[in-house]
Parts: C-alpha cells; structure tokens; sequence
C-alpha cells in the first residue's frame, strides 16, 4: 500500500547567467500556488499529497514550466539550481515582505543563512505514536538523504570545502532537539520551547526531520523530511522519496526497527547517543555527501554513506517492488554511480571550469529536461 507524499519546493529566481534576482513579490501577486520566503530571492511550491508516482512527477513539473512562463514574461529570467547563493549576495538580505514581524525577527536573527533553497518532503502517517516512530528513524538516517541530495558546494562564486554549503550554514533551531519518545513528549517539549523563547512559533522547529500537521503539536498527519538540498532533476527527486517511503514502509511493517529498540547502546543513555551520533552524522555528510564517514545507529560502526545506502537498498527495493514503485527507486543506483549535483559540479570545478560556467550548464540541463518530462509524461495524463 502507498502511502501519500508531498512536496515542499523552494528555488531561487534569476537570470540565465546564475545570478540570482528577487522577484517573488510579483511571482506570489500574479500566480496561484507560490508562496514567497523571508527572503525575494526564492520562492516555494508546495504539491499536494498524492500516492502515484507518476502522478507526483507531473505536480513536480508542470508549476515549474508555469511559473519559467511568466518569468519569460516579466524578462530575461529563469529558474537556477543549487542550493545557496553560488554565485553572490551572502552580503545582503532582501525582504520580500517588509511588514511581517517574524521575517523582521528571521533576518535581523539569521541573516542570509537562511537564504536556501531546498526540497522539503512529506510522507502522510495519521497515527501519532506511528509517526513518531517513523520520525526517530528518518532521523538517524537524514544524513543519508542529505548524501544524495548534496548541490550547494559554492558560495559567492568559491567552492567552501562542503557538499552541501546550506546544511553547515543553516541554522538548526533550537539546538538541541530530543528524539521524540511519544507524541505526548512532542508536545511537552514544544511547549516548553515556545515558553523558553527557542522556538518563536510551532514552525520554528528547523531540524532534519520534524512531525508536522494542521495543528502542532497537537494534530499531526505526516513526516516532513528537511534535510536535503534542492534536487532538480525530478526522476532522481522521486528516487530519493521511494527509498524515504521504503524504509517507513518498512518500519511499519516491523516495528523493532526503531532505533529506541534495535540501537546496542547502553538503554539508559540510548536516546542521547542517538542524538549525538546523528548530529555527528549530519555534519560529515554536509562536508563529504556520499563519501562521508559515519557511523551506523545500529552498533556505532563507521559506514561510508554510500556503502550504508547500498546496504539498506535490497531490502528498500523488495518493498518497493511489491509495492509497484520499484521503477522510481533504481534510478537512486544513477546517484551513487555518477555522483550527486554536489560531485559533479567540484569535478567540472576541479577540471577547470569556474562556478558561473557550472551553474550555467545546470540552467540549461535543468529546462531542457523539464520540457522534456512535461512533453513525453505529463501530457499522457489528465491533471
């Protein structure tokens, strides 16, 4: 059985040269379905929860050519890939709503760290005790997906040592987040966080992963994965969401998988070294994606990313191909062959092409593609 997922996009306008232009003042006022950040530079779709891949892949696309239409119109604009400012503009921050408290609070706060692009994914699990379940092993394994998704290894036109420059920038918020033992720790800890200040709002939880709902803490209804980096190419995107439905799948089907049970460390202290060892986990895989060094929640042995993701697969795969999603989960072995956007654009980097070029080149893979899945897919089925 499938479960639902959607997807939160955030993407950063500007010129076909990679320099980035905020325009998502007039992109929120003109069309429907976008939604506009602290900052003007990027901007967000969000595609409804829906259990066919297929299905999914068109909600990916088709606002994208919508909206790549009406930066046409408004000028010599267009959609650009990565997941920092690559090529300039750390230096400033551009409010995209001068009037709103909390982004007055944001940026005078966090400045441009928060200036990201990224893919926020969210799986639909109603029951809260499931999903908190389903929150602790996404956890210790978000450094997985970050691995496939890394694309911001430049920032103000320099490589910065790291794969994905967003995740070491970011801001988690607040700084300690526990391991949720049950829905009703959930809802204890936010409710002490909001009485301490470290959380301004029940959307001021900027961790990896985080229950989400109508009305949190309260009413939830799904995961939502926030750890990766923006993955434009839509089949490698859908790849990475068929390995996070796999593994809850899994889990669901076998609850001794949560970490809080099948982890060896010591009982009493489980829940902190866990939390200890992803934060650890999270840091490596932002500097070195695929190639980190980590160590497994299992036992605490050290796993290359890779290796770990390839020792996770077959079982993801059994459960994908009984669950007729197989087909979109195999492109995630292109990935670990080829590398993720991260590799490929400090290979081109390292061969002797600047970043404006790369970031160019990726303008122009990304549209040519696109257009490619709208004509050949999407027109197939009827929205």
């Amino acid at each position: 059985m499938l479960l639902s997922k959607g997807l939160e996009i955030e993407m950063y306008t500007g010129t076909p040269q990679g320099d980035i232009v905020g325009l998502s003042d007039q992109i929120v006022a003109s069309l429907d379905g976008f939604v506009r950040e602290p900052d003007s530079r990027n901007v967000e779709y969000t595609t409804a929860p829906i259990y066919s891949y297929d299905r999914l892949l068109c909600a990916i696309v088709r606002p994208r050519q919508k909206l790549r239409a009406y930066l046409e119109h408004l000028g010599d604009y267009t959609l650009l890939p990565g997941s920092t400012l690559s090529l300039g503009g750390s230096d400033r921050f551009y409010r995209s709503d001068p009037n709103n408290p909390y982004h007055d609070y944001i940026e005078h706060t966090y400045g441009t760290k928060v200036v990201t692009a990224s893919i926020h994914i969210n799986v639909g699990i109603s029951d809260p005790e499931l999903l908190m379940r389903a929150c602790r092993l996404v956890r210790v394994e978000a450094p997985l997906y970050l691995a496939l998704s890394a694309s911001s290894p430049f920032l103000d036109g320099q490589p910065t040592g790291s794969h994905s420059t967003r995740w070491q920038v970011f801001p988690k918020t607040p700084a300690d987040v526990p391991l949720f033992e049950s829905h009703a720790h959930f809802i204890q800890w936010t409710e002490d966080q909001l009485k301490l200040g470290t959380m301004q709002n029940v959307r001021h939880l900027w961790a990896s992963v985080r229950p989400n709902g109508n009305r949190r803490p309260y009413d939830l209804n799904r995961l939502e994965l926030r750890i990766c980096d923006l993955i434009v190419d839509p089949i490698a995107l859908l790849s990475v969401m068929a390995l996070l439905e796999a593994r809850i799948a899994q889990l669901l089907a076998d609850p001794t998988l949560d970490p809080l049970e099948r982890s060896t460390f010591p009982a009493s202290t489980r829940a902190a070294d866990l939390v200890a060892l992803t934060d650890a986990n999270e840091a490596a895989a932002a500097q070195s994606s695929l190639d980190a060094e980590l160590r497994h929640w299992q036992d605490g042995r050290k796993i290359l990313a890779r290796d770990w993701i390839e020792e996770i697969y077959p079982e993801a795969w059994a459960i994908a191909k009984q669950n007729g999603f197989s087909c979109f989960l195999s492109p995630l072995k292109k990935i670990l062959r080829e590398g993720n956007t991260a590799q490929q654009w400090l290979k081109l980097h390292a061969s002797g092409l600047d970043s404006r070029t790369i970031i160019m080149q990726g303008i122009q893979a990304m549209t040519v593609q696109e257009r490619d899945l709208e004509d050949k897919l999407c027109q197939l089925l009827v929205a």
